[in-house]
């Protein structure tokens, strides 16, 4: 088993399948669960351990299509709610970039999407689930019923026990198509202006951005549900990268020409379906495998401090001439996140994704280290894969009451990678 951005790392000892919530956990240590790998780095890999495989937790236990409130095992995914409840008028409330991610990682990871200033993460929606301890209590979490476990859960890293099934609740929408606006922006104060007035006139939020560009450049991207457009947009069918490429397609002379073609594309405008708009990397199916069989690293980040440790760290990533064409940038709202280790703080929000190169990439995560470290900020445990222990423990505050909460039958080869690095 391999995470999304297929590096290396030790693998698990076992792979266990309960064969339902009802069951009890396995005997081997240390557990960890596995949803459907699309964290990037070690965070779901339990190197030497015993992996729990939750898809086979994949029923529906309750819909109420009155009030939008719906009941799930941990292993459905973000899709495989979506196909049930749209046709009925109802969305999830917050949804990463791709939707083939469990419900039970959505909670771990404490999810957000491009509607963040509005929403906050997935975390502020989750009514309450099930915990499954190793001791073999089971706990029901919510805000009012054990209430240190239910913030200790979400965005929690799946490191404090099993989520078995949880309740959700998800949002009406009148239209499944997103009306869409695009605008292209020369310079960090352009996008911060393009940013605010999108903010104020739109629920999601996102730029992509030319990581190579002396300046920064890049298209502004908004958009809404739409009042009275077809409920009933054409699905498309994916492509499918079938196998892993000897080497990554990413370099900087592919990077040059995909950039110039993306940022003087004809821009999109009015309605259309929602998935190009909130999912454009899942009609790729295994698009991983374009970085090559020495996979990749995601960067993910939020800076605090506005422009200048901004044009910073674009500054030191277009020097470098590593970048991905993957770069996108959009900033948090100061909506509370209900988790003890939620990534998201009011800031800029950039993820890129870089191939493996190394020393090479190493030494300039290096370089963007420091520079999230001196404006306060963080990097996100869902997409990360070598993040320092220093850099870890500055970014969470929240983490020494966390561990109070950790499951000891529980690790990963993230917390041991973070934790004995003390």
């Amino acid at each position: 088993m391999r995470s999304w951005g297929n590096l290396a790392f030790a693998a698990a000892r076992e792979v266990v399948r309960l064969p339902s919530r009802s069951a009890c956990l396995p005997a081997g240590r240390p557990l960890l669960a596995w949803g459907n790998g699309r964290s990037y780095g070690d965070v779901c890999v339990n190197g030497g351990g015993t992996t729990i495989h939750t898809r086979s937790l994949d029923r529906f236990m309750a819909f109420d299509a009155a009030s939008g409130r719906l009941r799930v095992e941990s292993g459905v995914l973000l899709s495989e709610i979506l196909d049930l409840v749209t046709p009925q008028g109802w969305f999830l409330p917050v949804t990463p970039g791709t939707r083939f991610v469990t419900v039970g990682g959505a909670i771990a990871n404490d999810v957000h999407g491009k509607n963040h200033h509005r929403e906050g993460t997935f975390g502020r929606h989750v009514v309450g689930f099930e915990l499954l301890r190793s001791e073999g209590e089971r706990l029901y979490c919510s805000a009012t019923e054990n209430p240190e476990f239910f913030a200790a859960t979400i965005g929690g890293l799946g490191l404090t026990g099993l989520i078995t099934w949880a309740e959700i609740d998800l949002r009406r929408v009148s239209s499944l198509s997103i009306i869409q606006r695009q605008e292209r922006f020369h310079g960090l104060r352009q996008f911060f202006d393009l940013n605010h007035q999108a903010e104020l006139d739109s629920e999601h939020t996102v730029a992509w951005i030319d990581c190579l560009a002396a300046q920064p450049r890049g298209i502004m991207i908004s958009g809404n549900h739409a009042e009275n457009e077809d409920s009933s947009p054409r699905p498309a069918r994916a492509l499918n990268i079938p196998l892993t490429l000897p080497f990554s397609v990413v370099n900087r002379a592919t990077l040059s020409a995909f950039n110039n073609a993306y940022f003087h594309r004809p821009l999109a405008q009015g309605p259309g379906p929602y998935g190009p708009f909130l999912y454009p990397l899942d009609g790729i199916l295994h698009w991983n495998r374009l970085h090559g069989r020495a996979g990749f690293f995601q960067y993910q980040c939020v800076l605090p401090g506005g422009e200048a440790p901004l044009a910073e760290f674009l500054q030191t990533i277009a020097a470098s001439g590593e970048g991905s064409f993957l770069a996108v940038l959009k900033t948090f709202g100061d909506v509370a996140s209900p988790g003890m280790l939620s990534f998201p703080m009011p800031g800029s929000d950039l993820a890129f994704d870089f191939p493996n190169r190394g020393a090479t990439t190493l030494r300039l995560f290096d370089r963007l280290d420091a520079i999230v470290a001196a404006a306060g900020g963080r990097l996100y445990a869902a997409k990360d894969a070598r993040m320092p222990a220093a850099l870890f423990r500055s970014g969470y505050p929240g983490l020494e009451r966390f561990t109070q909460f950790v499951d000891p039958a529980f690790s990963s080869s993230f917390w041991r990678r973070v934790m004995e690095q003390q």
